[in-house]
C-alpha cells in the first residue's frame, strides 16, 4: 500500500512522513468500511477451545448466584440502562429533526442546495505557470457541479505568485486573471452548485515540485522555476529550503493581498470565499507555536499567533459584499506534542465567529513533518463535532468519508452541518446522485440536470 492510499481527500502529504504504519488504521474494504459479520455459536465455541476455555460447573454456579436476587448494584445497572435508553431515544429524536444530506443550507444570502460539498483539492494543472485556469479546470469542476454537489470549492489559489505551493498552482494575484475564471464560475452556477474558492499562501511550503514540474516532495531550484520562500520564522518544513522570516510590513502587505484576491474572486462570480488556514501553509504556520517563534505582535500567545488570520478575515470580510459567506479551513491539531491542538482551535473559532466567519472547515495535520496520524474512516469527524458544539459555529467534516450512509450518519448525529467528499469524488464525479439513490431518495428529489434525467437511477 502506498502512502498516497493513506491520505484523505484534501491533505498534501508531499514532504510529510508517516513513519509508523502500524499506527495507521485503515478499513479493510476498498470503500473504507470494515465488514462486520456476527460470530456464530460454533465460531465462539471454536475460539474458546483454541484459548483453552472450558465451561466449568463452578462457572455455572457463579453465574446462577450472580443472577439471584436484586442487589443494589443490579438496581444501579438498571438505572444506568434506563438513562442510556433515554439518551438514545433523545438522540434518535434529534436525528429526525436534523437536516439530511439533501437539505438546503443558507449562509448569509447564499443558499446551497445540499450538504454534500466538494473540498478544495490541488490539481497542479496551470501548466503555463501563470496562475490561470484551463479547460481541464472547467471539466473538473463543472462535471462535479452536474454530479450534484451543493458547493464546489475550487482548489488552493495563490494570493501572490510566491505564495503558490508549486509553479503550476492557480492564482488570483492580479486583475488580468479574473476573466480566465468567469466561464468556470458560470458553468458551476448553471449546473446548480455554489462556486467557492480557497485563497492561500503556502509560506515555507511554497516552491515545491509536482508531477508537471518534477522535484516532487522537494524545493524546486530557482533555475527550474522555483523561488525563495518566507514564513513567520526561519524554520524549514522537513527537507524543504529554509524560509526567511517576514517583516511586519510584509505581513501587512499579505493581509492586503488576501483582501484583493477575495475582491477579484467576487468579480469573477464566486459566491463564497474560503481562507486556507490549515495543513501547514502560511496562516497555519503563524498559528502553530512549533513553527512560529516570533517575539513581536504576531507571535507568542494565542492572541499573537492568531493575529495574522484575524486581520486576514477582517480584510476579506471588508472586501466582499455582506451577503457573501466567508469560510475558514483549519487544522484542528498538528498531531505533535506542544503544537497546535483542539483547545486552541475551539478558542480561535469563537473569535472568528465574532469577526464574521460563517463556517469552519475542520481538518487536521500538515503543519509538522515526521508525525504519525491515525488515518481511518471518520478520523477527523470528532474534531468537527467538538468545534461545532463548543464554538457554536457551523462546521464541515472531512476525512475518508466515502459511503452515503456514513455521510448521512455524520449529519444525523449532529457532528457536522455538511460533509466534504474529496477522493471519492475524484473517482466518481456523480457521487451525490449515486448517494441519493443508495439512501432511497426519489429521483424527482435528486439534483439531476435535465439533460441527465433519462439516465437517473
Amino acid at each position: 500500500m502506498s502512502n498516497d492510499d493513506l491520505t484523505h481527500e484534501n491533505f498534501d502529504f508531499r514532504g510529510f512522513d508517516v513513519p509508523d504504519l502500524k499506527a495507521v488504521t485503515l478499513a479493510s474494504s476498498s470503500d473504507g468500511e470494515q465488514s462486520k459479520q456476527p460470530k456464530t455459536k460454533h465460531e465462539d465455541a471454536s475460539r474458546n477451545r483454541r484459548h483453552g476455555k472450558k465451561k466449568s460447573k463452578s462457572d455455572a454456579r457463579s453465574k446462577k448466584r450472580a443472577g439471584a436476587g436484586k442487589t443494589s448494584e443490579s438496581f444501579d445497572d438498571y438505572e444506568d440502562y434506563e438513562e442510556r435508553e433515554a439518551v438514545s431515544k433523545a438522540d434518535k429524536k434529534a436525528s429526525k429533526d436534523r437536516p439530511g444530506l439533501f437539505a438546503p443550507m443558507t449562509l448569509r444570502e447564499v443558499t446551497v442546495r445540499n450538504r454534500i460539498w466538494l473540498p478544495p483539492m490541488c490539481t497542479y494543472s496551470s501548466f503555463a505557470r501563470d496562475g490561470r485556469p484551463t479547460p481541464f479546470h472547467y471539466q473538473h469542476y463543472v462535471s462535479r457541479a452536474f454530479g450534484g454537489f451543493g458547493m464546489v470549492i475550487v482548489e488552493s489559489t495563490a494570493v501572490a505568485p510566491e505564495g503558490r505551493i508549486t509553479p503550476c498552482d492557480l492564482g488570483l494575484w492580479e486583475d488580468g486573471q479574473i476573466d480566465a475564471w468567469r466561464w468556470i464560475v458560470d458553468g458551476i452556477r448553471e449546473a446548480g452548485a455554489v462556486p467557492a474558492i480557497q485563497l492561500n499562501h503556502a509560506g515555507r511550503k511554497a516552491s515545491t515540485g509536482c508531477f508537471a514540474v518534477g522535484y516532487d516532495g522537494q524545493s524546486v531550484p530557482e533555475e527550474a522555476g522555483g523561488w525563495p520562500t518566507m514564513a513567520p520564522s526561519e524554520i524549514a518544513f522537513g527537507g524543504l529550503r529554509t524560509p526567511r522570516a517576514l517583516s511586519v510590513d510584509e505581513i501587512h502587505g499579505l493581509v492586503g493581498a488576501f483582501a484583493a484576491a477575495a475582491g477579484r474572486a467576487v468579480a469573477a462570480g464566486f459566491q463564497a470565499i474560503q481562507i486556507h488556514a490549515a495543513h501547514g501553509y502560511l496562516i497555519s504556520q503563524f498559528l502553530d507555536p512549533l513553527s512560529n517563534e516570533r517575539d513581536d505582535e504576531y507571535g507568542g500567545d494565542l492572541t499573537g499567533r492568531s493575529r495574522f488570520l484575524v486581520e486576514v478575515v477582517d480584510a476579506v470580510r471588508g472586501a466582499v459584499p455582506e451577503g457573501v459567506p466567508v469560510l475558514v479551513r483549519i487544522s484542528a491539531t498538528d498531531w505533535a506534542a506542544g503544537g497546535w491542538d483542539l483547545d486552541q482551535t475551539i478558542a480561535l473559532s469563537k473569535v472568528l465567529k465574532e469577526h464574521g466567519v460563517d463556517v469552519m472547515d475542520v481538518s487536521t495535520g500538515g503543519i509538522m513533518s515526521g508525525v504519525s496520524i491515525p488515518v481511518k474512516p471518520n478520523y477527523q469527524v470528532p474534531f468537527s463535532e467538538q468545534v461545532k458544539a463548543k464554538a457554536d459555529i457551523p462546521v464541515t467534516a472531512v476525512g475518508l468519508i466515502t459511503k452515503p450512509k456514513q455521510a448521512a450518519k455524520i449529519l444525523a448525529h449532529g457532528e457536522a452541518d455538511a460533509v466534504e467528499i474529496g477522493r471519492a469524488a475524484l473517482r466518481d464525479p456523480y457521487w451525490p446522485l449515486r448517494a441519493a439513490n443508495k439512501l432511497g431518495i426519489p429521483s424527482t428529489e435528486i439534483p439531476y440536470a435535465p439533460q441527465y434525467v433519462a439516465g437517473a437511477y
